[in-house]
């Protein structure tokens, strides 16, 4: 199939898009096709994030929103080493977790509008959306609360032996939380399945990990209850997903819990509402130049030969037009009901 094909299938689940690849020190060696789907999965978080960024600003999304613009390597270099059973949990910056497990566009951006065909009926907005098919397990508004239920999820694995593993993020302030700590004490007392996956983009709510944290090296944090841990330069898809594979080998050889701290960086405000005053506009533009994840899969596809800069210009020609129409649709889309309130709610 040539580089440029525009079917959807080439832009879903890209669970398990690394089997096979080589390593060759801290990186899988990709093959032309795995380079495009990292490309073509981290491009379309990347156009969806700017639409919904566009959207919020037109006050069609309301709330919390939390973009996911620069740390796309993470989510889908973890989810190219993983399993479609494993099950992934995250924060409230989700939208680039689900796109990456294959959630659809349309039902995303339509729980972003609060519209009755998103993922949670149009009632749990940006920070709070579930799918079960896809087992993605949220989108969590609580600080730290992955870690626990992530916990919970790998607990259910252990318990069943089916031999999945939960991917459990959080980012590099809610590291500093009590239950994440007491979430490492029962994950390793009991040998889970679950790989804790400490997104570091810097500043957590705007105040930089130097300044709010005594041990800055969060791989180091599970040291205390003898879980190994692992540094990982999150701006590399290759470097994240060879980290990725060797933490999911260990938790699926039974030897409990793996912790990664995946170094990357947003370039947004923590929230719509985060004027990012805390750092320079040259530092940002910096890691834009020099470290972008999805230009150095560009790169990589342009430098190595038969991809041309008019298959990729096609590529993202598509993913703009699966996000353009989960735009009009999530704009087009009724609310719910008023009688949808009570309905899910326990009294």
């Amino acid at each position: 199939m040539p580089a440029a094909a525009t079917n959807d299938a080439k832009f879903a689940d890209v669970a398990g898009a690394a089997k096979g690849a080589p390593r060759e020190g801290d990186l899988l060696v990709f093959t032309k096709e795995q380079e495009l789907a990292a490309y073509r999965s981290m491009l379309l978080i990347r156009r969806f994030e700017e639409k919904a960024g566009q959207l919020y600003g037109m006050g069609l999304i309301g709330g919390f929103c939390h973009l996911y613009i620069g740390q796309e390597a993470v989510v889908v270099g973890v989810r190219m080493a993983a399993r479609e059973t494993d099950q992934f949990i995250t924060a409230y910056r989700d939208h680039g977790h689900m796109l990456a497990c294959g959630m659809d566009p349309k039902r995303v951006m339509a729980e972003l509008t609060g519209r009755r065909s998103g993922y949670s009926k149009g009632k749990g907005g940006s920070m709070h959306m579930f799918s079960r098919e896809k087992n993605f397990f949220g989108g969590h508004g609580i600080v730290g609360a992955p870690a626990p239920l992530g916990a919970g999820l790998a607990f259910a694995d252990l318990y069943r032996g089916d031999d999945n593993v939960s991917l459990t993020f959080f980012g590099d302030g809610a590291a500093n939380q009590g239950q994440v700590y007491e979430s490492f004490n029962m994950a390793e007392l009991w040998r889970l399945p679950v790989v804790f996956i400490v997104e570091n983009n810097r500043y957590a709510m705007g105040t930089s990990v130097e300044r709010s944290s005594a041990q800055a090296n969060f791989s180091k944090r599970g040291v205390a209850f003898n879980i190994p841990g692992k540094q990982v330069d999150g701006m590399d898809v290759r470097a994240v997903a060879a980290a990725a594979a060797e933490a999911l080998e260990w938790c699926r050889s039974g030897k409990g819990p793996y912790l990664l701290e995946v170094q990357t960086y947003r370039y947004r405000g923590h929230s719509m509402s985060d004027p990012a005053k805390y750092r320079s506009k040259e530092e940002v533009q910096k890691v834009r130049e020099e470290h972008d994840p999805i230009e150095q899969v560009r790169a990589r596809l342009l430098a190595d030969g038969g991809t041309t800069a008019d298959d990729l210009k096609q590529i993202d020609g598509a993913v703009r037009k699966i996000i353009t129409e989960a735009a009009d649709f999530a704009t087009i889309e009724p609310e719910p009901d008023p009688s949808e309130l009570w309905t899910d709610v326990v009294l």
